[in-house]
């Protein structure tokens, strides 16, 4: 039967991610707009940006936060090209973004002591493997494969090398390791339901002290560089960007920021995360059509959930048809209004992803998911 009520807010995109609770135009009407971004009470807002994150992350004192471009991409990039070459790496990867990571330090950067370690769509790779006197270079949150790393404690504390960690999935919804990692990255655009083109880096002190001694055999582009004189410029993480930065987009981050302080800053976001997946867990358990595609539950993402279709009746299509039907199903349903932005990512498994991030009311994925029901039940049925 089809559903009657629809989701207040239908949108599950796992990228840019839904706005949050109570978001309007309205609430950016104090933005800098037109103003330099070298301002003084444009730094001040930039800075304020920088401030509420290190807070509400409970960032190390010691450690520096910035705002760099092109998103959570730039801010990997400016990593991997200004830190590794100093010795071996181990590079991870279970998805799309962890294996993009490796093309670009095997093919790029060209570096030739580089370990790589990966798995299939759905698990983790065996992380004893992993040689710590390395630098080691991974995703937190697979965004297109709905798999986790559970914790840290599998990074040694005794490491030779530095942790770099793509976490753009994963901060705000999930608890992070800062004891265990030396470079996190992340964007405006994922958890927090911000706008794209602007990433964050935060550096340790292992880490600075890395990018102050080492100096790469490759030319840094404008936008990569953090030191000048062999010093890290400290104007990045206290205001000043390396480029112009949208100063709308940062009262948009601002906004949502306040956002989360409001409700109760990281525990709060990340229960409201947890609440999405379990509601979705408890969806999956009572329907024999779908399942995660993460085979180990301590591993199943609460952000980017990631399920595949287990009905023999599926199974037994075609590649072809199996590909017709997994399109039908998102497109019929964004027909209805009901949900928007939830196929599995090109390179995935067909499937679906929902955004589960704390943005997203937990009242909106369970008047969802009897729409996933209903469409499939038409497909299958050949209405």
């Amino acid at each position: 039967m089809k559903p009657t009520h629809k989701p207040s807010r239908p949108f599950f995109s796992s990228g840019p991610c839904s706005k949050r609770p109570g978001w309007s135009l309205a609430n950016l009407e104090n933005a800098l707009v037109g103003r330099s971004h070298r301002a003084k009470n444009s730094k001040a807002r930039i800075q304020e940006v920088i401030d509420r994150s290190k807070t509400i992350l409970e960032i190390p004192d010691d450690y520096v936060c910035g705002i760099v471009p092109a998103s959570d991409t730039g801010a990997v990039e400016m990593a991997l090209w200004s830190l590794l070459g100093a010795r071996g790496v181990d590079m991870l990867a279970w998805e799309s973004f962890g294996a993009s990571w490796i093309t670009d330090v095997v093919k790029q950067l060209d570096l030739e002591d580089v370990n790589t370690l990966t798995a299939d769509y759905g698990r983790l790779p065996d992380f004893t493997k992993v040689n710590f006197s390395n630098d080691v270079v991974f995703t937190w949150n697979g965004t297109t494969s709905g798999v986790k790393v559970p914790d840290g404690d599998w990074i040694s504390p005794d490491r030779k090398g530095l942790t770099i960690c793509d976490a753009t999935s994963a901060v705000f919804a999930m608890e992070p390791a800062w004891d265990k990692l030396d470079v996190v990255t992340w964007s405006w655009q994922k958890v927090m339901g911000g706008e794209a083109a602007h990433g964050m880096i935060v550096l340790s002190p292992r880490a600075i002290e890395r990018i102050e001694s080492y100096t790469p055999s490759w030319p840094l582009p404008k936008i990569f560089r953090l030191t000048k004189g062999g010093k890290l410029i400290k104007g990045v993480f206290e205001g000043a960007t390396i480029n112009t930065v949208s100063m709308l987009c940062v009262e948009d981050a601002l906004d949502g920021l306040r956002w989360a302080e409001e409700v109760g800053g990281l525990p709060t976001l990340i229960d409201r995360s947890q609440a999405n997946l379990k509601a979705i867990e408890n969806w999956v358990a009572s329907n024999d059509w779908i399942d995660f595609l993460a085979t180990d539950p301590s591993q199943r993402s609460s952000t980017s959930i990631c399920l595949k279709f287990t009905d023999p009746w599926y199974e037994a299509l075609s590649d072809e048809e199996q590909t017709s039907y997994a399109k039908g199903l998102v497109s019929r349903i964004e027909a209805e209004g009901a949900g928007f932005d939830f196929g599995s990512y090109r390179d995935a498994p067909l499937g679906i992803r929902i955004w589960g991030g704390a943005t997203v009311e937990t009242s909106d994925i369970q008047a969802f998911l009897p729409w996933l029901d209903w469409a499939h039940n038409e497909a299958k049925n050949g209405s």
